[in-house]
């Protein structure tokens, strides 16, 4: 059974790096869940948060193939009980609809979801939240027939050890 797994990987901040960090994930045929790119806290770096399922022999591979790739600093995985991870959705919902049927709006607040913008048209909910309960408010409000779109960020995830293993990496490299 494939367990879902989160890759970070760091790496400099090169044009074709995505591309080859993607490709070991084609070759070995796992489809990559989500993926999210953005600098990371250390200046020159940019971080890959990427989930798929998987079973991890093929995630060791995985993790091992990016890591050699000559641009990337450091790459591992983790199991959900390792990090925590958040994404960030967005409905856009019939107004009529939303006035018409009180529930939508209570759904909406029992989800802790915020309503930033409303017209005549549509209404724009905010949802930030770990990846099973955006499910389930999309699911939720769907059973209304009110959901014109919806999309969602793919994971932003940090990890729970107590330090931080690039900053490690990074102090011994420069020691050498």
């Amino acid at each position: 059974m494939d367990t879902l797994y989160t890759i970070i990987t760091y790496s400099e901040n090169y044009a074709g790096i995505l591309n080859q960090i993607t490709a070991v994930f084609t070759r070995r045929q796992v489809n990559i869940e989500s993926l999210n790119v953005c600098s990371s806290s250390t200046p020159g770096v940019h971080k890959y948060t990427i989930t798929c399922y998987c079973d991890e022999e093929t995630v060791q591979l995985i993790t091992k193939q990016i890591e050699k790739k000559i641009d990337v600093l450091q790459a591992r995985y983790y199991t959900s009980d390792q990090i925590f991870i958040q994404e960030v959705a967005l409905f856009k919902l019939s107004t009529p609809k939303l006035l018409e049927q009180p529930d939508i709006s209570l759904t909406i607040r029992q989800h802790s979801a915020k309503i930033v913008e409303v017209n005549e048209t549509y209404s724009i909910v905010n949802f930030t939240g770990l990846p099973e309960d955006i499910d389930s408010l999309y699911t939720s409000l769907n059973t209304f027939d009110c959901v014109i779109q919806f999309v969602r960020c793919g994971a932003i995830a940090v990890t729970k050890t107590r330090r931080e293993l690039l900053d490690e990496y990074l102090e011994k490299i420069n020691n050498l």
